[in-house]
């Protein structure tokens, strides 16, 4: 086999591909490598960890011969990045798997494996279910819900991002337990019900590789067990999270009277000045009254306190009541709108941050549990 291809364009390729990988030992040696399959003058990479699987594919030049081969990837990323831009040929041996890349200026001998040796795609072809959206509102969706999944082992249902779909809407739902957030897509009419889990690593990397294809659609193939969503470039294959969700809706309070209504840089950055004088916990407090609102934190351990008065818009009575100030700046981080409103009932019920204004077709809100004074 014989292609030319330009570094850059490769290197990006397999940089994305490469985040399916496990870091560390594999259960099996052969996904420790990129598989590459050379089908006419189109190029596949595939990266796999047997949960995920990430395709791409590439134009190449010159190409002669099919078939496929498997590269180390951390061997492979690492020679392509001390290169300049420059076309790259590749000479790959059928028989001893022998393989020469040739630059400019030198060229690379290494050995591959037989591509067969990879494990294949499983399928399921029950209960198939095949449809589009518009990339930017899945990228949103899974934005504004991936800072909330929760990573404990005990409840694997929360490890991932749950996609309730509707006839006239997506949900996007996410949850430690602490926190949850839901995020209510109405821009798109899927026209049928379905609900999965969809693990985190997967969810992350489906989020990097559509976000700069706004404008485009992604394919959806979702089965029993697993989804596959597709585009020009790539085609990511992942299982489900097994397990049942808790009803979301019914955690979420929806009588709280009291609002705070306040700049959201305003209060970021306030939280972050005198979290760096929390305890161990973190906890920041908040002096709810009228026209303001009084943040402080204190170590007792290490004789540290902050205290910081910003102005606010208060419907109630005098409140006082902590939140965990990492739990704060993240959820303040992933709203954004220019103000925020924090609804409220009693210090030790949850609190309810939502935007001041909401993109039309858009529903955000996100609860967090706060913690004792």
């Amino acid at each position: 086999m014989k292609f030319n291809v330009q570094s850059k364009l490769l290197l990006t390729r397999l940089n994305a591909v490469s985040r399916v990988v496990n870091s560390s030992k594999n259960a099996y040696a052969i996904l420790d490598n990129f598989l590459f399959e050379l089908r006419g003058d189109r190029l596949v990479i595939t990266g796999s960890d047997m949960e995920t699987r990430l395709t791409t594919n590439l134009e190449v030049q010159n190409a002669e011969g099919n078939g496929k081969f498997a590269l180390d990837v951390k061997r492979t990323i690492n020679s392509l990045k001390e290169l300049p831009d420059t076309a790259l040929s590749f000479e790959i041996n059928d028989e001893t798997y022998a393989v020469k890349v040739t630059y400019l200026n030198g060229y690379y001998d290494a050995v591959a494996l037989n591509g067969d040796e990879y494990p294949e795609k499983a399928t399921n072809a029950s209960d198939v279910k095949t449809f589009s959206l518009p990339a930017k509102h899945i990228a949103s969706g899974i934005n504004h819900t991936l800072f909330a999944v929760g990573n404990d082992p005990l409840h694997p249902q929360f490890m991932g991002i749950y996609w309730d779909i509707k006839p006239d809407m997506i949900v996007f739902v996410a949850s430690d337990s602490y926190k949850l957030v839901r995020y209510r897509q109405s821009n798109v009419a899927p026209n049928f019900e379905r609900s999965f889990i969809l693990p985190a690593k997967p969810a992350g990397i489906l989020a990097s590789i559509i976000s700069h294809t706004s404008d485009e659609n992604i394919n959806i193939t979702l089965d029993e067990s697993s989804a596959t969503f597709e585009n020009a470039d790539y085609q990511l294959s992942c299982r489900f999270i097994n397990g049942r969700y808790p009803n979301y809706n019914s955690v979420i309070p929806e009588d709280n009277p009291y609002t705070m209504a306040v700049d959201r840089m305003t209060l970021l950055n306030a939280v972050r000045r005198v979290a760096v004088f929390a305890n161990v916990g973190g906890l920041v407090r908040l002096d709810l009254k009228a026209t303001e609102v009084v943040l402080t934190a204190q170590d007792v351990d290490h004789s540290t306190a902050a205290e910081e008065t910003i102005a606010c818009e208060y419907n109630g009575e005098p409140m006082n009541i902590g939140f965990k100030s990492a739990d704060v700046i993240d959820v303040i981080n992933n709203i954004n709108s220019d103000g925020v409103y924090l609804k409220l009932l009693d210090p030790a019920r949850a609190g309810v941050f939502v935007p001041s204004e909401q993109e039309a077709g858009e529903d955000l809100v996100v609860l967090q549990m706060p913690m004792m004074i």
